[in-house]
């Protein structure tokens, strides 16, 4: 049974984000609809008229945005995602968040490398035998290298928080300009 909120994550673009509700309906975002509509007919939640009037409006939708309604009082209702608010999947930012440490931890490790093999080759060259001064670079360059490690997970919200910000500021953007375009009188 797909009552539940589930049903949500069926749907190739979820219909309750506005970043796809102008989007137009597939046959399968319909039929995922008139499935439920049907299950819900089945255990007795609607009744054979109302179940004919909801399945007729969702033959004739057009748009992603126009489905959730039929559904509004048979699925329960989860808030949605900060990802799916600005029309991003969550599968997406984890890969954006975790390409993003990923690559932080790269420039670390070249961070650590780079100052760490000079002074270790300048050492060689004009001290060899003498006191191994590099070490203290070294072990400072590791320091950023160590933390990135060991606080990866956090980095990695982090990086989803500020990859679900840009994406709303966009949104809210795209949005002024929309208006802007509007002839006035038009809202």
């Amino acid at each position: 049974m797909t009552t539940g909120p589930e049903v949500w994550r069926e749907f190739a673009h979820d219909p309750r984000s506005p970043e796809f509700a102008a989007m137009r309906a597939s046959d399968t975002d319909r039929d995922i609809v008139l499935r439920t509509l049907g299950e819900a007919y089945a255990e007795g939640r609607i009744d054979r008229d109302e179940y004919d009037e909801r399945a007729d409006a969702v033959h004739v939708a057009k748009t992603l945005g126009e489905l959730p309604g039929y559904l509004d009082d048979l699925v329960p209702s989860t808030a949605l995602t900060p990802y799916a608010r600005v029309g991003l999947d969550a599968r997406s930012v984890e890969e954006q968040a975790i390409a993003k440490w990923q690559k932080s931890r790269r420039d670390a490790v070249m961070g650590f490398l780079i100052p760490s093999i000079v002074c270790w080759v300048i050492w060689a060259i004009t001290m060899y035998g003498g006191f191994p001064w590099p070490v203290f670079a070294t072990i400072g360059s590791g320091f950023p290298l160590v933390a990135m490690t060991i606080q990866r997970k956090d980095m990695i919200e982090s990086n989803k928080k500020r990859i679900v910000r840009k994406q709303e500021r966009e949104l809210r953007r795209q949005q002024r300009q929309r208006r802007r375009q509007l002839p006035p009188g038009a809202a």
